[in-house]
Protein backbone atom coordinates (compact mmCIF):
# COMPACT_ATOMS: atom_id res chain seq x y z
CA UNK A 1 0.00 0.00 0.00
CA UNK A 2 2.97 2.67 1.02
CA UNK A 3 4.48 1.82 -2.86
CA UNK A 4 0.92 2.54 -4.34
CA UNK A 5 0.96 6.09 -2.30
CA UNK A 6 4.40 6.72 -3.18
CA UNK A 7 3.84 5.64 -6.96
CA UNK A 8 0.93 7.64 -7.03
CA UNK A 9 2.46 10.95 -5.60
CA UNK A 10 5.52 10.27 -7.92
CA UNK A 11 3.02 9.96 -10.89
CA UNK A 12 1.36 13.85 -9.77
CA UNK A 13 4.46 15.29 -9.25
CA UNK A 14 5.48 14.67 -12.79
CA UNK A 15 2.29 15.71 -14.49
CA UNK A 16 2.25 19.18 -12.52
CA UNK A 17 6.08 19.45 -13.55
CA UNK A 18 5.27 18.76 -17.14
CA UNK A 19 2.60 21.77 -17.14
CA UNK A 20 5.98 23.90 -16.06
CA UNK A 21 7.93 25.98 -18.52
CA UNK A 22 10.65 23.80 -17.26
CA UNK A 23 9.18 20.54 -19.47
CA UNK A 24 8.45 23.30 -22.14
CA UNK A 25 11.68 23.85 -22.20
CA UNK A 26 13.66 20.53 -21.85
CA UNK A 27 11.06 19.56 -24.76
CA UNK A 28 12.06 22.26 -27.25
CA UNK A 29 15.85 21.66 -26.37
CA UNK A 30 15.06 17.94 -27.24
CA UNK A 31 13.32 18.92 -30.98
CA UNK A 32 15.76 20.72 -31.94
CA UNK A 33 19.09 17.95 -30.60
CA UNK A 34 16.89 15.13 -32.29
CA UNK A 35 16.19 17.36 -35.80
CA UNK A 36 18.83 19.94 -35.90
CA UNK A 37 22.00 19.12 -34.10
CA UNK A 38 24.27 21.11 -35.62
CA UNK A 39 22.44 24.29 -34.43
CA UNK A 40 21.40 22.68 -30.77
CA UNK A 41 24.75 24.34 -29.51
CA UNK A 42 24.03 27.80 -31.21
CA UNK A 43 20.60 28.26 -29.31
CA UNK A 44 21.88 26.85 -25.74
CA UNK A 45 24.80 29.53 -26.33
CA UNK A 46 22.25 32.30 -27.10
CA UNK A 47 19.36 31.66 -24.51
CA UNK A 48 22.24 31.61 -21.40
CA UNK A 49 23.98 34.67 -22.76
CA UNK A 50 20.48 36.15 -22.95
CA UNK A 51 19.64 35.05 -19.58
CA UNK A 52 22.41 36.10 -18.45
CA UNK A 53 22.76 39.56 -19.37
CA UNK A 54 19.28 39.69 -18.30
CA UNK A 55 20.73 38.48 -14.40
CA UNK A 56 21.11 41.71 -13.12
CA UNK A 57 17.81 43.30 -14.15
CA UNK A 58 16.29 39.77 -12.43
CA UNK A 59 18.23 39.85 -9.14
CA UNK A 60 17.22 43.67 -9.15
CA UNK A 61 13.58 43.21 -9.36
CA UNK A 62 13.28 40.37 -7.53
CA UNK A 63 14.38 42.37 -4.57
CA UNK A 64 12.03 45.32 -5.23
CA UNK A 65 9.22 43.27 -5.68
CA UNK A 66 9.97 41.06 -1.93
CA UNK A 67 10.58 44.75 -0.55
CA UNK A 68 7.44 46.15 -1.38
CA UNK A 69 5.46 43.52 -0.85
CA UNK A 70 7.02 42.62 2.87
CA UNK A 71 6.52 46.36 3.97
CA UNK A 72 3.01 46.38 2.88
CA UNK A 73 3.60 49.05 0.47
CA UNK A 74 0.40 47.57 -1.94
CA UNK A 75 -1.71 49.22 0.93
CA UNK A 76 -1.06 52.80 -0.64
CA UNK A 77 -2.41 51.92 -3.93
CA UNK A 78 -5.83 51.84 -1.65
CA UNK A 79 -5.34 55.78 -1.10
CA UNK A 80 -5.27 56.90 -4.88
CA UNK A 81 -8.99 55.91 -4.42
CA UNK A 82 -9.97 58.30 -2.32
CA UNK A 83 -11.36 62.54 -3.35
CA UNK A 84 -12.03 63.66 -6.10
CA UNK A 85 -13.05 61.72 -9.54
CA UNK A 86 -10.55 63.54 -11.74
CA UNK A 87 -7.80 62.80 -9.07
CA UNK A 88 -8.78 59.38 -8.43
CA UNK A 89 -7.91 58.10 -11.91
CA UNK A 90 -4.69 60.42 -12.41
CA UNK A 91 -3.36 58.30 -9.45
CA UNK A 92 -5.72 55.21 -10.19
CA UNK A 93 -3.62 54.90 -13.56
CA UNK A 94 -0.37 55.47 -12.10
CA UNK A 95 -0.44 53.24 -9.57
CA UNK A 96 -1.75 51.04 -11.59
CA UNK A 97 1.67 50.82 -13.12
CA UNK A 98 3.79 50.51 -8.95
CA UNK A 99 0.90 47.71 -7.68
CA UNK A 100 3.38 45.02 -6.68
CA UNK A 101 -0.18 42.99 -6.75
CA UNK A 102 -0.39 39.28 -8.13
CA UNK A 103 -2.74 38.03 -10.69
CA UNK A 104 -5.47 37.08 -8.29
CA UNK A 105 -5.17 39.72 -5.67
CA UNK A 106 -6.59 42.19 -8.40
CA UNK A 107 -10.37 40.74 -7.99
CA UNK A 108 -11.06 41.27 -4.29
CA UNK A 109 -9.57 44.31 -4.41
CA UNK A 110 -11.18 45.58 -7.16
CA UNK A 111 -14.55 44.60 -6.20
CA UNK A 112 -14.29 45.63 -2.71
CA UNK A 113 -13.51 48.90 -4.30
CA UNK A 114 -17.01 49.18 -6.74
CA UNK A 115 -19.35 47.39 -4.09
CA UNK A 116 -18.41 50.72 -2.01
CA UNK A 117 -18.72 53.35 -4.24
CA UNK A 118 -15.51 54.10 -6.04
CA UNK A 119 -16.51 55.32 -9.58
CA UNK A 120 -15.77 53.12 -12.71
CA UNK A 121 -13.72 55.38 -14.40
CA UNK A 122 -11.32 55.08 -11.89
CA UNK A 123 -11.07 51.34 -11.50
CA UNK A 124 -10.94 51.45 -15.51
CA UNK A 125 -7.72 53.50 -15.47
CA UNK A 126 -6.27 51.46 -12.90
CA UNK A 127 -7.41 47.86 -14.91
CA UNK A 128 -5.84 49.21 -18.02
CA UNK A 129 -2.61 50.63 -16.40
CA UNK A 130 -1.96 47.66 -14.15
CA UNK A 131 -1.19 44.60 -16.60
CA UNK A 132 0.53 46.72 -18.39
CA UNK A 133 3.98 47.54 -16.11
CA UNK A 134 5.37 46.79 -12.80
CA UNK A 135 8.86 47.32 -11.48
CA UNK A 136 9.97 43.98 -12.45
CA UNK A 137 8.16 44.27 -16.39
CA UNK A 138 9.81 47.51 -16.39
CA UNK A 139 13.41 45.93 -15.63
CA UNK A 140 12.98 43.05 -17.75
CA UNK A 141 11.83 44.92 -20.34
CA UNK A 142 14.58 47.58 -20.48
CA UNK A 143 17.23 44.45 -20.04
CA UNK A 144 15.73 42.80 -23.62
CA UNK A 145 14.73 46.08 -25.64
CA UNK A 146 16.42 49.01 -23.83
CA UNK A 147 15.63 51.69 -21.27
CA UNK A 148 13.89 53.76 -24.22
CA UNK A 149 11.30 51.24 -25.13
CA UNK A 150 10.75 50.83 -21.33
CA UNK A 151 10.13 53.61 -20.41
CA UNK A 152 7.90 54.16 -23.67
CA UNK A 153 5.56 51.04 -22.39
CA UNK A 154 5.61 52.83 -18.50
CA UNK A 155 4.57 56.14 -20.17
CA UNK A 156 2.23 54.13 -22.55
CA UNK A 157 0.68 52.29 -19.50
CA UNK A 158 -0.51 55.25 -17.36
CA UNK A 159 -1.71 57.12 -20.53
CA UNK A 160 -3.77 54.06 -21.81
CA UNK A 161 -4.96 54.06 -17.96
CA UNK A 162 -5.84 57.62 -18.48
CA UNK A 163 -7.50 57.48 -21.81
CA UNK A 164 -9.76 54.71 -20.83
CA UNK A 165 -10.73 56.12 -17.56
CA UNK A 166 -11.95 59.88 -18.94
CA UNK A 167 -13.44 57.70 -21.61
CA UNK A 168 -15.49 55.66 -19.15
CA UNK A 169 -16.36 59.28 -17.42
CA UNK A 170 -17.63 60.97 -20.60
CA UNK A 171 -19.89 57.71 -21.15
CA UNK A 172 -20.83 57.77 -17.41
CA UNK A 173 -22.25 61.23 -18.17
CA UNK A 174 -24.80 60.33 -20.33
CA UNK A 175 -25.96 57.43 -18.19
CA UNK A 176 -24.04 54.44 -19.63
CA UNK A 177 -22.73 52.11 -16.87
CA UNK A 178 -25.20 52.67 -14.53
CA UNK A 179 -24.56 49.64 -12.59
CA UNK A 180 -21.82 48.20 -13.97
CA UNK A 181 -20.83 45.24 -11.42
CA UNK A 182 -22.20 41.84 -10.66
CA UNK A 183 -22.62 39.83 -8.45
CA UNK A 184 -19.08 40.73 -5.85
CA UNK A 185 -16.96 37.88 -5.24
CA UNK A 186 -15.62 37.90 -1.33
CA UNK A 187 -12.90 35.97 -1.78
CA UNK A 188 -9.36 35.55 -2.79
CA UNK A 189 -8.18 32.82 -5.47
CA UNK A 190 -4.99 33.26 -3.68
CA UNK A 191 -5.64 33.96 -0.24
CA UNK A 192 -3.24 36.95 -0.34
CA UNK A 193 -6.42 39.17 0.36
CA UNK A 194 -6.92 42.79 -1.01
CA UNK A 195 -4.93 45.39 0.84
CA UNK A 196 -6.91 47.89 3.39
CA UNK A 197 -6.55 51.38 2.99
CA UNK A 198 -6.06 52.47 6.71
CA UNK A 199 -2.58 49.80 6.72
CA UNK A 200 0.61 51.60 7.41
CA UNK A 201 3.67 50.11 5.63
CA UNK A 202 6.24 48.91 7.78
CA UNK A 203 9.83 50.46 5.67
CA UNK A 204 12.05 48.71 7.56
CA UNK A 205 10.31 45.39 7.78
CA UNK A 206 13.75 43.49 9.15
CA UNK A 207 12.70 44.64 12.80
CA UNK A 208 9.67 42.25 12.49
CA UNK A 209 10.28 38.49 12.26
CA UNK A 210 6.84 38.08 10.34
CA UNK A 211 7.95 40.50 7.66
CA UNK A 212 11.20 38.93 7.20
CA UNK A 213 9.89 36.09 6.70
CA UNK A 214 7.89 36.93 3.87
CA UNK A 215 10.30 39.12 1.97
CA UNK A 216 12.36 35.60 2.11
CA UNK A 217 9.38 33.72 0.40
CA UNK A 218 8.60 36.29 -1.76
CA UNK A 219 12.45 36.21 -2.87
CA UNK A 220 12.35 32.91 -3.43
CA UNK A 221 9.28 32.48 -5.24
CA UNK A 222 9.37 35.68 -7.47
CA UNK A 223 13.43 34.39 -8.43
CA UNK A 224 12.19 31.45 -8.99
CA UNK A 225 9.05 32.57 -11.13
CA UNK A 226 11.05 34.95 -13.22
CA UNK A 227 13.89 32.63 -14.08
CA UNK A 228 11.49 29.70 -15.17
CA UNK A 229 9.52 32.62 -17.42
CA UNK A 230 12.24 33.92 -18.94
CA UNK A 231 14.17 30.82 -19.55
CA UNK A 232 11.49 29.98 -21.25
CA UNK A 233 11.32 33.10 -23.07
CA UNK A 234 15.27 33.28 -24.68
CA UNK A 235 14.90 29.63 -25.95
CA UNK A 236 11.66 30.60 -27.80
CA UNK A 237 13.77 33.82 -29.05
CA UNK A 238 16.46 31.58 -30.27
CA UNK A 239 14.08 29.18 -32.01
CA UNK A 240 12.53 32.52 -33.33
CA UNK A 241 15.99 33.87 -34.37
CA UNK A 242 16.97 30.11 -35.65
CA UNK A 243 13.74 29.59 -37.70
CA UNK A 244 11.52 32.17 -38.69
CA UNK A 245 12.66 33.69 -42.01
CA UNK A 246 13.38 37.40 -41.33
CA UNK A 247 11.18 38.60 -44.70
CA UNK A 248 8.02 37.10 -43.23
CA UNK A 249 8.28 38.96 -40.32
CA UNK A 250 9.23 42.50 -42.19
CA UNK A 251 6.23 41.91 -44.61
CA UNK A 252 3.17 41.21 -41.54
CA UNK A 253 4.38 44.07 -38.94
CA UNK A 254 7.19 45.55 -40.50
CA UNK A 255 7.69 49.37 -42.21
CA UNK A 256 6.33 52.34 -41.57
CA UNK A 257 2.39 53.11 -41.46
CA UNK A 258 -0.40 52.59 -39.28
CA UNK A 259 -1.47 49.00 -41.15
CA UNK A 260 1.43 47.17 -39.77
CA UNK A 261 1.03 48.41 -35.83
CA UNK A 262 -2.98 47.03 -36.21
CA UNK A 263 -2.32 44.26 -37.43
CA UNK A 264 0.22 43.30 -34.92
CA UNK A 265 -2.15 45.06 -31.88
CA UNK A 266 -5.23 42.37 -33.08
CA UNK A 267 -2.70 39.28 -33.28
CA UNK A 268 -1.19 40.77 -29.51
CA UNK A 269 -5.08 40.66 -28.09
CA UNK A 270 -5.50 36.68 -28.71
CA UNK A 271 -1.76 35.63 -28.86
CA UNK A 272 -0.96 36.65 -25.05
CA UNK A 273 2.16 36.52 -23.61
CA UNK A 274 3.12 37.10 -20.04
CA UNK A 275 5.06 40.62 -19.58
CA UNK A 276 7.93 38.66 -18.89
CA UNK A 277 8.05 36.14 -22.01
CA UNK A 278 6.94 39.27 -24.55
CA UNK A 279 9.85 41.29 -24.23
CA UNK A 280 12.66 38.80 -25.20
CA UNK A 281 10.14 37.37 -28.05
CA UNK A 282 9.94 41.10 -29.28
CA UNK A 283 13.52 41.29 -29.54
CA UNK A 284 13.91 38.21 -31.70
CA UNK A 285 11.06 39.63 -33.69
CA UNK A 286 12.87 43.57 -33.95
CA UNK A 287 15.56 41.69 -35.25
CA UNK A 288 13.96 39.85 -37.69
CA UNK A 289 12.27 43.33 -39.20
CA UNK A 290 9.86 44.12 -36.61
CA UNK A 291 9.10 47.84 -36.44
CA UNK A 292 9.20 49.43 -32.95
CA UNK A 293 5.42 50.88 -32.91
CA UNK A 294 4.40 47.28 -33.84
CA UNK A 295 6.78 45.84 -30.87
CA UNK A 296 4.80 48.55 -29.16
CA UNK A 297 1.40 47.40 -30.03
CA UNK A 298 1.78 44.04 -29.37
CA UNK A 299 3.33 43.94 -26.05
CA UNK A 300 0.16 46.37 -24.57
CA UNK A 301 -2.56 44.94 -26.84
CA UNK A 302 -1.02 41.01 -25.17
CA UNK A 303 -0.72 42.67 -21.87
CA UNK A 304 -4.10 44.01 -21.45
CA UNK A 305 -5.59 40.88 -22.74
CA UNK A 306 -3.97 38.53 -20.01
CA UNK A 307 -5.79 35.96 -18.77
CA UNK A 308 -5.65 37.13 -15.29
CA UNK A 309 -6.79 40.84 -16.04
CA UNK A 310 -10.11 39.49 -18.31
CA UNK A 311 -11.23 37.01 -15.86
CA UNK A 312 -10.87 39.49 -13.33
CA UNK A 313 -13.20 42.40 -15.52
CA UNK A 314 -15.27 39.45 -16.44
CA UNK A 315 -16.17 38.06 -13.44
CA UNK A 316 -17.00 41.26 -11.68
CA UNK A 317 -18.54 43.34 -14.04
CA UNK A 318 -21.46 43.46 -16.94
CA UNK A 319 -20.48 42.16 -20.44
CA UNK A 320 -20.70 45.92 -21.51
CA UNK A 321 -17.93 47.04 -19.33
CA UNK A 322 -16.09 44.15 -20.55
CA UNK A 323 -16.39 44.87 -23.78
CA UNK A 324 -15.56 48.80 -23.47
CA UNK A 325 -12.38 47.20 -21.49
CA UNK A 326 -11.14 45.40 -24.63
CA UNK A 327 -12.45 47.82 -26.89
CA UNK A 328 -10.02 51.16 -25.16
CA UNK A 329 -7.29 48.34 -24.60
CA UNK A 330 -6.93 47.99 -28.19
CA UNK A 331 -7.50 50.93 -29.42
CA UNK A 332 -4.74 52.24 -26.46
CA UNK A 333 -2.25 49.81 -28.03
CA UNK A 334 -2.72 50.68 -31.77
CA UNK A 335 -2.32 54.77 -30.29
CA UNK A 336 0.17 53.62 -28.41
CA UNK A 337 2.14 51.84 -31.41
CA UNK A 338 1.42 55.02 -34.12
CA UNK A 339 3.07 57.73 -31.46
CA UNK A 340 5.97 55.28 -30.19
CA UNK A 341 6.52 54.78 -33.81
CA UNK A 342 6.99 58.68 -34.54
CA UNK A 343 9.15 59.34 -31.59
Amino acid sequence: MADLTQNLGASQALLRWLKTPWAVIVALLVSVAVLDMGNFQTIVIFALNALAHTGRYILFAVLLLAYLKATGAEALVARAFEGREVRMIFLAAVFGGLAPFCSCEVIPFIAGLLALGAPLSAVMAFWLSSPLIDPPTLLITAGALGWPFAIGKAVAAVALGLFGGFAIKALMGHGVFANPLKQVQKTSCCGCGAPKADAEPVWAFWSEPERRQRFRSEFVANGLFLLKWLALAYVLEALLVSYVPADVIAGLVGGEGVVPIAVAALVGMPAYLNSYVAPPLLAGLIEQGMSAGAAMAFMIAGAVSSIPAMAAVWSLVKPQVFAAYLGLGVSGAILSGILFQML
